[in-house]
């Protein structure tokens, strides 16, 4: 069954700090707050369009839902329910900080039907966190995830990599720390430097060093990893490119890009192919001309921008040619190598054992 979320933006509502990193009016490509009719045709809008038998939410991004105004709060909730009531839609998604939590707070959002809560964690390093100006430790980041796993709810957990004094270690931290509150999902941002933000000046005045494109790929693929690795799914990586981050002079620097996750991807098939080869060439000889195998969804994946992984893969192993087949019924995540005249893959590598090999402290 497909889940689709139905996105509405209450920008910047209930945030009680303006972090080093944020603009959220430009972030949510509006600076607009949704009364009940607005909310009303949003959902209408997508009920119209998605397919049926999908497994649907609505979902509020893009503020901090359970620190703003309490009426407003019931006037969203209120406004949907007829939503839950008639089947149309199946739960309510919220997001949030971690300070935004207490049992109180739980007892209301379940009254009302909500079924998942996402938590905007971004770190769990006390000391970047603090350079951050989020305004909370990482204490209260387990208080408030265990008290929503004991209430029941589908936890999600927001994080950001190259925030200020953060780098790769502290990432990875993070992780290990994130794992152990087992969350239902995970997204990964990396830090752009938005115009308007105090991050802007850090970085205008040499205080602050994005992290390239390439070093944020690379971090976001250990990251993405270690979850795989313990089976809590990635839900996105990057931000959605909505028009304003689009627009000229929005980003003014960092690892934008519009396909964020699909290059992380990438990135992982290209080591997990590489990876594959290797252990072919072992077991069965050199061989000029190889056929790697793949699901037919991961083949744009393990070929990468341009055909940059193949060329890669070629190039590396000193082949002639390197093709890709895709295999209706092929483990997702997997790859097969066999020779280029191969109906089927004589080696198979899939992403759990490639991690087990690359991922350390497995």
């Amino acid at each position: 069954m497909k889940h689709i979320n139905i996105p509405i933006f209450i920008p910047h509502l209930g945030c009680p700090f303006t972090c080093v990193f944020c603009d959220q009016n430009r972030i949510s490509a509006t600076q607009d707050i949704p009364g009940e009719m607005e909310v009303l045709s949003i959902v209408e809008n997508h009920l119209a369009t998605i397919p049926a038998g999908s497994k649907v939410e609505i979902a509020f991004f893009g503020g901090n839902f359970t620190m703003v105004e309490k009426a407003r709060q019931e006037m969203y909730l209120a406004t949907i329910n007829r939503y839950l009531q008639d089947g149309r839609v199946q739960g309510i998604r919220i997001s949030t900080r971690p300070d935004g939590i207490d049992a109180q707070i739980l007892d209301f959002l379940q009254q009302w039907g909500v079924r998942t809560i996402e938590l905007g964690v971004q770190s769990l390093s006390d000391e970047v966190l603090k350079a951050s100006w989020r305004g909370y430790q990482a204490a209260d980041v387990f208080k408030a995830c265990r008290l929503i796993k004991e209430y029941g709810f589908r936890l999600g957990i927001q994080l950001m990599i190259g925030l200020p004094g953060d780098r790769l270690e502290l990432d990875m931290k993070t992780v290990a720390k994130v794992i152990e509150l087992r969350p239902d999902m995970v997204r990964i941002y990396p830090t752009l430097v938005i115009a308007g933000t105090y991050l802007e000046k850090l970085y205008l005045k040499g205080k602050y060093i994005p992290l390239t494109l390439a070093e944020a790929l690379q971090n976001s693929l250990a990251v993405y990893l270690q979850f795989q690795k313990e089976n809590i799914p990635v839900i996105r990586m990057g931000l959605q490119p909505g028009e304003e981050l689009r627009r000229e002079g929005c980003v003014v620097a960092g690892p934008f890009h519009p396909a964020f996750g699909e290059l992380v991807e990438q990135e992982a098939f290209k080591a997990q192919a590489g990876k594959a080869i290797e252990q072919f060439f072992t077991a069965h000889g050199r061989h000029p001309q190889l056929l790697l195998f793949v699901h037919p969804r991961d083949i744009s994946k393990v070929t990468g921008q341009r055909r940059s992984n193949l060329n890669y893969l070629k190039e590396q192993f000193g082949l002639e040619l390197i093709k890709v087949r895709g295999i209706e019924g092929f483990a997702r995540d997997s790859v097969g190598v066999g020779t280029i005249d191969a109906s089927a893959p004589v080696l198979l590598l899939s992403r759990l054992k490639f991690i087990d090999n690359m991922v350390p402290g497995t």
